[in-house]
Formats: C-alpha cells, structure tokens, sequence
C-alpha cells in the first residue's frame, strides 16, 4: 500500500518532484562516476537496478487473456524480452519479492484480499452473463503468478531474493548498500527511505527504457521538511505499519489548522491536501522542539501506546547506515518448530527460502504460518470445493513429512496457522491445521535423510514420499518412462479427481489432452486460440489447476525434489487458452482423436495417462461420470450432423467405454492397434474384475447406458450407430454454444 495518497500527491501537486530519466543515460552516468572514484577496474561493478518484483507482476503480465488460467509460455517471453532490454543496456537486475507477510501488516493484508474478493463476485456475473473475459477494470491477476514469476526470472538466470522480513525494507537496505544505480517500482514507501532513487515501474518505457524519478529532495523542498522527517510523515498519514485510524484525530486537528492558515480554496485531490496539513504539522512540532530528543517529539500529544506504535513505524523506514539504526530491532525472529528439526534443515530452509528455491518450507518450518491469496472461485458455484480445501489434505501431508518425527509421532508439534483465501472465509482468524503423517511401507522418513542424503534408495525413498503426497505411490514405475512434467501432472490430476467428487470424464479429458498437447504450441499458436465464450466452471477448474502445481512445488521441496523443480512449472505444463478450449471440445462430445488435434503420439500419451488414472480410481472405488456440461441449444448445425451427449431422462453414462472410441479413432493406425493388445493381454487377462471395469460397469455396481443425442429430434439414438465427425468447424463461431445447467442427479424412483 505504501504511504496513503502520497503517490497521488507527487505526481498531481508537486510536478517538479517527478523527473523523467532515461535508465541509460543515468547507467552511464554511473559508470563513469565509479571509474573516478575507483582506483582499479577491477572493482567497476555494472549498475545494478533493485527490482521490486511484487510491484511490477500487474505490469509484466500483458497477455490478453487472464481469466482462463494464465498464458505461461507467452509471459515468459515477456519477461525475456524485459530483462534482455536491461541487460542490453549494461544494467545488472535484482529482484525481490514477498517471502513473509509480517503480523503488524496481516490486518491490511485481510482487508486488501476481501476486496478483491468483491472483485472476483464481479468477474464471475460478467462472464455468466456475457461468456467473456471482463475489461480492465475489473482485471485480475493469473492465480500464483507471484509463486511462480520468481522461479521464472531464475529460469532466465537473473538474481532473485524472496524476503524474510518486510520485502520493501529488504530491497531498500540492498539498494543502499550495494550503492545501487536505483529501486524500479511502484510503491510510494520508496518515497520515504533514504535510500537509492526511486524509479517508476508504472511509468517505464521498455522500448528507450525512460521512466519517472520520483526526487525526495525536491518533494522536501516543496511540502517543507528535510528527508529525516518523512517518516514521520508516512507514519501519521497512514501506512501499513501505522493505519489511517491509529492517527485520525491527529489529521482532522492538522486539517483544522490547515484550513485557518490557507483559507484560500483548494482544488488538487482530497488525500493532496491531507498530506499539506500533516507537513505542516510535523513542521510546527519541530519548530517547537529546542533540541531533538527521541524519534517522536515530545510536543506530540498522544498516549504512551501511540506512541510506542510511531516509535515502531518510524524506525521500519531505518536501514543500515541510518544515524538511528541501533535503535531498530532487526534480530530474527524465532523459528517456530526450533526444537521439531535440526539445525542443519533450518539453515537450508532460510537458503533456499531467500534464493527463492525452498517454497512453503520456510514459512512452515521457521514461521509455522502459511497463507494464499486469492483464486478466481466462483462463490456462487456449490458444487466445486475452493482450492484452499481441495488441497488441505496434501498440505497436511506436506506438514507431516517436514515436522512429524520418525515414528510418525505429533507430539508436542503445535498445529500450523493458515490464512487461505477463499468464498466464504471472514479471514477473522488462521485456521488451524495438524499435520498428518505420510503412509509408505517404510514409515514416516527422516527429513534428515530426505535432504541431505544420496544414493539410489534415498532417490527412490524421496519420489515415494512425494507421490504418496497426492495419494500416488502406484505411478513410481512410470518416473522415466515419461516425461517428469506429466508425471506432475497425472499426479495433480488423480489427486484432484479423488478429492473433487464432481469432477467429470469431460473435465479429466481436458486437463490430460491439455498437459499432452502444450508441449505442441508455440506461444503464438496459443495466443490464436479461437474461444467461443467462457465457461466460469472452465475458468475455476483452470485456477484449481494453477494452485495445484504450487502443491506439488512444496511437496517437492519437502520430500528432497525427486523431480526437478522445471518440470513443475505451468509454462512447461499448463496454458489457461489452451485448456478452456480443450474443456469446450471434451463437453461437447469432440471425438478423442479431434481432442488430441489428431497427432498419434498425443493419443498415445493421453491412453496411457488416463489408463493409470482410471486404475487409480478403480481401486479406490472411485468412478469417474460422464457429464457433459455444453448443450446444443441453439447451435446452427448443418442437417443430419449429431452429437455425443446425455439425454436429461437418464443417467449418466460410466467413461470407461472411451477406450472403444478411441480405438475406432485409430483403426488405421497398426501401432494403436499392438498397444492395445500389449495392455489387455497384461491388464486385463486372468482380471475379471478390470474386464467387467472395462464394459461399462464394476461388478455389483450400477448399470448404465450410453445414448446418441439427435439435437434436432430430442431422440435418444443406438450409440453404435454410425456417427458424423462434427471436427472444429462447428465449435468455432462465438455463441453458437451456451452452458447446460448444473449436472443433478437423477431423482430416485
């Protein structure tokens, strides 16, 4: 948040503060500078920009498409394409962003996060209502684009911290130090340091790389104050230390005394003429002040407690190298599970933290707080559960192998506090969450050992401990038989089909077709994407997804990465256009081999995924339903073209016959055809259960039909008629489908 109204202030009343600069010419400048103060060139160092990465993520993301999920691979472009224009202009970038969010901060944080969940209310009724993505104004962020930007920039090899204290602080204290050629970003606390220029993200020009320098001296020198002032200033005009209601009656005095003395009419914005009134104030208290004695002065009139908090306030603007720094406490917190693990997990738990390497194992292990800012949920929709309860039991799981002791034991271990944002949380209070000990044959793993040990029965205790995390351990045979990336991803799949009930055939095809199709498109093939409307139960299950790959990061942090951390990136695995499209098709009854855009390896690869899904299920008395969500009402369809799909009057129909049609897709094909065989003769034969599985039903369980729907005649047709490829042609014009209602069951008879 920064500094209230100060931003607005600078810019809008105090012109001559605002400087434009042109990034390199003032890199020259600094070169220069250093040769003249250097005697060897070996101690030149290139000017370094201190990023603040938090600021900068609504700029950076530029894609046109946000709600489906994100543009993964189009943003990593992006951000290539941003460090290049520093990088080619002899500047060194650093970037930091949020690692904690500390206490005294947590009541903004809460507020900031209801807010936009009122946003997100907003977004779903516009897409319910027009089948597209909002404008601007009501655009939201991509869910974990702060988790996963940092692990970009190093994928792109820039320096990259992740903060154990307030990230601003951080990045003003590395600025000063480092003698930095300036801070880029978008915070007016900035103003307030006494550090390194500050340098606006919101006003850089990429392409000539000028932007606006916002000068504290010049902003001094017209609101009356010298630079050690303004925290003071900061402190009673509200910041995130000191909010605007601790200081309240201090501005409406200011404001009072203000208006006597300047009765003239004021026409600049109303926070503007707050900030007049308090500089005029902390001027007038210094001015009576004989000497100065103590951060606050002693003419303030305000009780001990408030003052104690402007103590506090005053002194989180200090950094190293401030006349007042001693005064700071800067001692590190204490680590909240100290005694539950060695010293050696916590030194490694700080350094992969601060290298932006160790995600969700800091804050659990050295904080024991865990938080999540907001998804696009769709408050309205009862039928699927928020991520934040989705993922609740792998998070438990994640806990345990990070704080539970060897014999699985819980003993003394306090419960972790989690502030997870979703529909229906007040936010009031963490919630409290025990951790819950992994089940493997070997028993609960030493943390010890997951880390820090080698050798290949440590490599294949850690790929255990991770699947077992996502309820998983029968896919550790297929770890070099496929790719890592879809091995996280038929992991993530499973999970969320074994703990979403709702969860569909269609929706499981689009999520496999998906993840198998991405590695096939460019960035700009995905831009061209054609989507004829939204879907919002798309959009949440595309978000449901995005999360789902932060779970899998930190499972793979505390199990020791059995799998490299590449392959669990969305970009490598996940693109918000491509799956809403592929969830369109898949609930609009498209043949598998259309799903798949008819390449034989993508089929291949989607049989043997979804084959290890469904063995999944089956053993754990999951069946998985066929509900298409897309009705045909409407459509102008050529004569005689039908469609797959579920007559209303009757049940619907088990997912395991897709096996048939996707055979029938690959008649042609004699490889299908071998493969088919390899897998029944060593699936299926001497199983009489996984055969009954495989005709439609599990012995004892219900039976179902499958019905070919003629959309014109509203008959219910032989499904082993011959059918017509609908192919794209009919999913490509916008509104030409609309979402059917909310799947209900059949009434009892």
């Amino acid at each position: 948040m920064g500094v209230k109204g100060l931003q607005s202030f600078v810019e809008r009343c105090c012109p001559e503060a605002c400087v434009t600069v042109n990034l390199r010419e003032m890199a020259r400048q600094h070169v220069a500078k250093n040769q003249q103060s250097c005697t060897s060139t070996a101690n030149i160092t290139s000017p370094t920009l201190v990023v603040d990465g938090m600021s900068c993520l609504c700029h950076w993301y530029s894609c046109m498409n946000w709600v489906c999920g994100g543009q993964w691979k189009e943003y990593i472009d992006v951000l290539k394409n941003w460090v290049e224009a520093f990088t080619s202009a002899g500047i060194e970038l650093v970037f930091f962003f949020d690692g904690v969010v500390e206490e005294q901060k947590r009541p903004e944080w809460v507020k900031r996060r209801l807010r936009v969940n009122r946003d997100i209310v907003k977004i779903f009724n516009h897409i319910k209502e027009h089948g597209e993505q909002p404008g601007k104004q009501l655009s939201c962020l991509p869910s974990a684009l702060a988790t996963f930007t940092p692990l970009a920039l190093r994928s792109l090899g820039q320096e990259v911290f992740c903060s154990v204290r307030e990230a601003d602080y951080e990045i003003a204290s590395y600025a000063r130090q480092h003698g930095s050629l300036g801070i880029l970003g978008q915070d007016s606390d900035f103003i307030i340091y006494d550090s390194a220029p500050y340098l606006s993200v919101a006003k850089l020009r990429i392409n000539n790389l000028t932007t606006v320098m916002y000068d504290r001296q010049r902003l001094c020198r017209n609101i009356g104050l010298t630079v050690t002032q303004l925290p003071l200033l900061a402190c009673l005009v509200g910041n995130d230390v000191v909010s605007e209601e601790h200081m309240q009656n201090i501005r409406h005095n200011a404001m009072a005394a203000y208006r006597r003395t300047n009765p003239a009419p004021y026409s600049g914005p109303p926070q503007g003429q707050v900030v007049l009134a308090v500089a005029q104030f902390v001027r007038s208290l210094y001015v009576s002040e004989k000497e100065e004695t103590g951060l606050v002065p002693h003419s303030l009139n305000i009780s001990s407690s408030e003052r104690e908090l402007l103590k506090k306030g005053i002194c989180s603007y200090f950094t190293p190298g401030h006349k007042d720094y001693e005064l700071v406490d800067r001692s590190a917190p204490p680590c909240a599970f100290e005694k539950d693990v060695s010293p050696e997990i916590l030194k490694a738990c700080r350094e992969k933290h601060v290298a932006a390497k160790g995600f969700m194992v800091y804050s659990v292990v050295c904080a024991g707080v865990t938080e999540c800012s907001n998804s696009l949920e769709d408050e309205e929709d009862k039928e699927l559960l928020p991520q934040a309860i989705v993922y609740k039991l792998c998070r438990q799981r994640v806990y345990g192998l990070l704080l539970l002791k060897k014999d699985g034991s819980s003993v003394d271990v306090p419960a972790i506090r989690e502030w997870f944002v979703f529909p229906g949380n007040p936010l009031k209070e963490a919630d409290t969450v025990h951790p819950v000990p992994i089940n493997i044959p070997c028993g609960q793993p030493s943390l010890d050992l997951l880390w820090f040990s080698s050798g290949p029965e440590v490599s294949a205790l850690r790929l255990a401990a991770f699947l077992t995390v996502f309820d998983c351990l029968d896919y550790s045979d297929l770890q070099g038989e496929i790719e890592d990336t879809l091995l996280a991803a038929l992991c993530l799949i499973t999970y969320i089909v074994l703990q979403v009930q709702t969860l569909s055939e269609e929706d499981v095809d689009a999520y496999l077709s998906q993840a198998v199709c991405l590695r096939l498109k460019s960035p700009l093939e995905l831009q061209q994407i054609e989507l004829p409307f939204l879907s919002s139960r798309a959009v949440q299950l595309g978000s449901l997804y995005i999360r789902g790959l932060s779970h899998l990061l930190g499972a793979n942090n505390a199990s020791g990465c059995p799998l490299p951390s590449a392959a669990l990136m969305p970009w490598r695995s996940f693109d918000g256009r491509l799956f809403h499209s592929k969830y369109l098709l898949a609930h609009s009854g498209m043949e598998k081999s259309e799903l798949l855009d008819s390449d034989i390896s993508c089929l291949s690869q989607f049989v043997q995924l979804k084959e290890n899904l469904l063995e999944t299920c089956r053993k754990r008395d999951r069946v998985l339903q066929s509900r298409p969500r897309v009705t045909q009402k409407n459509l102008q369809t050529p004569p005689g073209v039908r469609y797959r799909g579920t007559h209303p009057g009757f049940s619907p129909r088990v997912d395991q016959d897709w096996r048939e049609e996707t055979k029938r897709d690959l008649q042609h094909e004699q490889r299908w055809r071998e493969r088919e065989e390899v897998w029944r003769e060593g699936s299926d034969h001497g199983n009489p259960e996984r055969l009954q599985w495989r005709g439609g039903h599990r012995r004892g369980g219900p039976s179902f039909q499958s019905y070919h729907f003629n959309s014109y005649e509203g008959r219910p047709l032989n499904w082993n008629q011959p059918r017509k490829q609908t192919r794209g042609r009919l999913y490509q014009n916008r509104g030409r489908y609309q979402l059917a209602p909310r799947w209900q069951p059949p009434p009892a008879p």
